[in-house]
């Protein structure tokens, strides 16, 4: 039986992982035994034991509890403790996912250990280093065995770097297997869509019922950490409230909801607070968030998996940010990226608010991406 260690740590890798977890427990548990590891880079219970318990996931068969700290701090304390449940288990394989200081981690530890790395959402580009996220996913993607894109836009990006798409087995670090598979996002949207109705009730909650709403998430440190660039964006949304006659419901980060109270303009800060257009709310569950994409007329965010289930679920999305590593979306005018500038935001929404019909790209694969990879790595590791 193949042992595969999944290495997880933030809340889009628990929900990506939920898709293979479950592939592997419906189909093939016979063949592969999973232990996960949950490093513990979010550690807010609204951010991390939800998840587990909503989106089925087995419980974590270790967490390393390390919490929040300076980058450097934080990784070389994932690295040390990786590097001992590696030695003492012994996986054929590390199942690594995205771009975040667990996935950089786990590929160090993995690779120092020449322990297999199998990451999934390979190749997505920003194409600006200054973005921490870039950096990590640069770095997993060359210490890989396989190599999984949801896109052909990342598996071209691959190629550019110098991947051979025609690499045959037996696959290693130095002769990687490159699979374009679809999007495990897209199979947990479908998945989850189903029931998320059924066993939520945040809409009723919020009184937003046959209410058309505008939903935002804002979390990353380049939109949190600045001031200026936070108070840009909520202007904005405090203009769209005010001028648009729209509802605006904000999932708050436990970062941003933090760093709001620290905003010196408190004009700015009673008028976010006393419209009772906008809705700021404790972060919300996967299954709440799903249902509040679905009710919602539009998305803007600056999250890359919230920009991905715009698109699966037909919605249009105001991305907050420079770059997007989901061109495709940009490039069919379902979204526009706007960076944090109030000016570009407000006439995004009225753009995106005036289009009667749009072009959703059919890019993301067929729901099935999850058992395409355990395939895969049955084929790579059932042959040790």
């Amino acid at each position: 039986m193949i042992k595969t260690l999944t290495i997880i740590g933030a809340r889009p890798q628990f929900i990506k992982a939920a898709a293979l977890s479950r592939a592997i427990k419906n189909s093939f548990s016979h063949r592969i035994r999973e232990l996960i590891l949950h490093t513990g880079q979010h550690y807010d219970e609204n951010m991390s034991d939800v998840f587990f318990k909503e989106l089925q996931i087995p419980s974590p068969d270790f967490n390393l509890n390390v919490g929040s700290s300076s980058h450097g701090v934080q990784t070389a304390q994932m690295i040390e403790g990786i590097e001992r449940i590696l030695i003492a288990e012994k996986p054929d394989c590390v199942i690594l996912y995205g771009d975040t200081n667990s996935t950089l981690s786990g590929a160090v530890a993995a690779s120092k250990l020449h322990v297999p790395v199998v990451h999934i959402e390979a190749g997505m580009r920003s194409f600006n280093k200054s973005m921490p996220e870039e950096i990590n996913r640069i770095i997993c993607d060359h210490c890989s065995t396989l190599l999984f894109s949801p896109t052909k836009t990342g598996i071209n990006n691959l190629i550019k770097e110098g991947f051979n798409v025609n690499n045959k087995p037996p696959f290693t670090a130095d002769n990687p297997g490159v699979f374009h598979c679809g999007d495990v996002m897209l199979d947990n949207t479908l998945f989850f869509s189903k029931t998320a109705k059924t066993n939520t009730t945040i809409i009723k909650q919020l009184g937003i019922e046959n209410r058309k709403f505008v939903l935002v998430t804002i979390h990353r440190p380049v939109n949190t950490d600045d001031i200026k660039r936070l108070m840009s964006i909520l202007k904005a949304l405090i203009s769209l409230a005010e001028t648009k006659d729209i509802n605006i419901v904000i999932p708050l980060h436990p970062r941003t909801s933090k760093i709001i109270q620290y905003i010196p303009d408190i004009s700015l800060k009673e008028k976010l607070s006393q419209n009772d257009k906008i809705k700021l709310i404790p972060a919300v569950s996967f299954l709440e968030m799903v249902v509040l994409e679905e009710a919602s007329s539009m998305i803007i965010t600056d999250s890359g998996g919230v920009q991905k289930e715009a698109c699966f679920l037909n919605k249009p999305c105001i991305i907050l940010r420079q770059e997007t590593e989901w061109v495709e979306i940009v490039e069919s005018g379902c979204a526009i990226l706007v960076d944090a500038d109030e000016k570009r935001i407000i006439n995004a929404f009225s753009q995106l608010n005036d289009i009667r019909k749009f072009n959703f790209p059919d890019i993301f694969g067929d729901g099935k991406a999850a058992e395409f990879i355990v395939n895969e790595i049955i084929s790579c590791f059932g042959r040790l």
